[in-house]
C-alpha cells in the first residue's frame, strides 16, 4: 500500500503533464497541483489534505503570498513561500506550499504576472486575508527560491 502512495501520479489537468506525488520528489505530503504550470485542482474542502471538496476543477495560479506565522513579532516577509490559487468554477481562493521540484521559473512567472491581477480579485484575496507579494518584494521572492541573491535592487 505504502508504495503504490509513493509512485502515485496523476495528470495535470492544465498541461496534460505527469506529475509525481513522492513526497521524497515534492517535499510536501499532499500534492495537487503541477510543478511545471502550477496549476492545481480543487481537492481540498476545510484544511489541506482531507480531498472532500466535490467541485474538482482546475485551479489557476494567481500570484505567490507568505503564510503568515502565529509569532507575534516575526516579519511578514521571514514566513514559507506559498503560491495563491483560484478555481476557475467556484471561485475559492487558497494558499498552497510550494514543492521542491516546483519549476522555479514557472514561479518567477506567476509573481510577476500576479502584478496585473484586476481590483475584483484583489478585492476577493483582500477579503480572504491573502496578501500578494508585489514588484517591491521581489529580492523576497529571490531569497526564498534561490537564497541570497545579490545584485537585486
Amino acid at each position: 500500500m505504502s508504495a503504490m502512495i509513493l509512485n502515485a501520479e496523476f495528470r495535470c489537468l492544465h498541461c496534460r503533464q505527469l506529475v509525481s506525488t513522492n513526497h521524497l520528489l515534492s517535499g510536501v505530503q499532499n500534492r495537487n497541483h503541477c510543478p511545471y504550470c502550477l496549476w492545481s485542482r480543487h481537492l481540498d474542502l476545510a484544511q489541506a489534505g482531507d480531498r472532500l471538496s466535490a467541485c474538482k476543477a482546475p485551479m489557476r495560479p494567481l500570484g505567490l503570498t507568505v503564510k503568515r506565522s502565529p509569532r507575534r513579532y516575526r516579519s511578514f516577509y521571514s514566513g514559507e513561500l506559498m503560491l495563491i490559487h483560484q478555481c476557475i468554477e467556484c471561485g475559492k481562493l487558497s494558499i498552497n506550499r510550494i514543492a521542491a521540484d516546483d519549476f522555479a521559473v514557472s514561479l518567477l512567472e506567476i509573481f510577476e504576472s500576479s502584478h496585473r491581477l484586476d481590483a475584483v480579485t484583489r478585492r476577493s484575496l483582500e477579503g480572504c486575508g491573502i496578501l500578494p507579494l508585489q514588484t517591491a518584494d521581489q529580492t523576497v521572492v529571490h531569497a526564498q527560491l534561490f537564497g541570497k541573491f545579490e545584485g537585486l535592487v
